[in-house]
């Protein structure tokens, strides 16, 4: 592993290779991560979505399922991370082979933390420039405002995990404070009444509305293990798990619902403006693009990492490629397409985690000292990862993206101890 000296460079000096367990992070900080990246206007924005389908209190338990399936793979993922003290990219070595890992699962992951910087940044330049006119008159291209601040979002992620946990120390508590305020001011100018009456304009199916939740945080649970490999034991990598994404989530989903229905829109930066608080808006709008932007940007960096084979000490410069290509797709006006994409990310990534959950978990007992890279393609992994998508599209009971991460899962078993691919590795291997 190529290892750059800290005490000469402020760049995260890991990339593929193990934490060692001096470098190991208190669980908090690897929460607050995990907070910051929810406490987003796609967030608020799912609650909006919801809300147009859904009766509020519906809308609030299909986020409360849809967090509770993230959180629980999402909690395997983070506790394999944690005992082999690697990236996701690099644990799937084993269920997917070296191959598989590097090629087909990389560029997948590397597809969904891409989209999702996108997105983010072009949320964040629609808003800016909306706010900047209705602020100062100045029209601002959107296109111009997403490539700026997918540009400033950036600099974080380059210089890696530490300037993410600092970001977020200061970044989260700020933005619950605000989007907590900024909700309580939208219900008292606009009133309440309005929810008691409240009926959706377009029914949606109960099971669509929860799979809208996961679809939000589907990749972040797939690629738990990039942060809780810096966790010091397992409880304190589930603990970051759950406190980090449980809590904000639904507090972002009621509170975009919330402001859906009384002030017609989830966007708390524009309703903020509206309530002639443009300043306020543009500080929320900031922080919470910025939180969320540079895990995805950073994660995205590690796919690429892996996927191209690069040394540890190149993980700044693709995470400048992975944040460069989001920040395109920014520019390309990718939000237009945010409903179509959650649901694609629905499909597609959970099913990996099933196949990762599997294999390390159940055939090799979660003991670390078994875990072992698989050269190659593991074609058990590949083809039980393709099954669980499928499934998650044509089944049509159930949840779609737990449909998925079973069907993987019971695939991957079956597949495995068919063709005996199932022999647990005698000692550990470094990739």
């Amino acid at each position: 592993m190529s290892k750059i000296d800290s005490k000469s460079n402020v760049f995260e000096k890991y990339a593929l290779g193990e934490i060692p367990r001096e470098d190991r992070q208190p669980w908090y900080s690897i929460a607050l991560i995990w907070a910051g990246v929810l406490i987003c206007v796609p967030a608020l924005m799912v609650g909006g979505a919801l809300i147009t389908g859904l009766t509020l209190a519906k809308a609030i338990i299909a986020g409360v399922i849809g967090y509770t399936i993230v959180v629980t793979y999402m909690s395997f993922q983070g506790m394999q991370g944690t005992d082999l003290g690697r990236p996701t990219v690099i644990n799937a070595s084993s269920s997917f082979g070296q191959s598989g890992a590097r090629i087909l699962i990389s560029l997948f992951l590397a597809i969904g933390c891409l989209g999702w910087f996108g997105v983010q940044a072009n949320v964040c330049g629609s808003a800016f420039t909306e706010i900047i006119s209705s602020w100062t008159g100045l029209t601002i291209p959107v296109w111009l405002s997403s490539l700026i601040w997918g540009l400033i979002m950036l600099t974080t992620a380059i210089v890696g995990f530490n300037a993410l946990k600092y970001l977020n120390y200061i970044a989260v508590p700020s933005l619950i404070i605000l989007c907590i305020y900024g909700t309580y001011l939208s219900l008292t100018q606009y009133g309440v009444q309005v929810l008691a009456s409240y009926k959706p304009t377009t029914p949606m199916p109960f099971v669509q509305g929860i799979a809208i939740s996961v679809g939000l945080f589907a990749v972040g649970g797939v690629i738990a293990a990039d942060y809780s490999r810096y966790a010091r034991n397992r409880g304190e990598s589930v603990l970051s798990s759950v406190l980090g994404i449980w809590p904000a989530g639904i507090l972002l989903l009621v509170m975009g619902a919330l402001m859906a229905v009384v002030a017609g829109s989830y966007d708390i930066t524009m309703v903020l403006t509206k309530l002639g608080i443009p300043a306020v808006g543009l500080v929320i709008l900031i922080l919470a693009t910025w939180t969320s932007n540079a895990v995805n940007a950073y994660s995205g960096g590690l796919a690429i990492t892996n996927m191209f084979q690069l040394a540890d000490d190149k993980r700044g410069l693709a995470t400048g490629i992975a944040g460069g290509v989001g920040t395109i797709l920014a520019v390309a006006g990718i939000i237009n397409q945010f409903i179509n994409y959650l649901m694609l990310l629905t499909s597609a990534i959970p099913p990996i985690a099933g196949v990762m959950i599997a294999d390390y978990w159940i055939l090799k007992k979660g003991d670390a000292s078994r875990w072992s890279s698989t050269p190659g393609i593991n074609w058990g992994g590949v083809i039980s990862w393709v099954l669980g998508v499928i499934a998650s599209n044509a089944v049509k009971i159930g949840i779609a993206p737990l449909n998925g991460i079973v069907v993987a899962m019971l695939s991957y078993l079956i597949i495995s101890a068919l063709v005996k691919q199932s022999s647990p590795a005698l000692e550990r291997k470094d990739v």
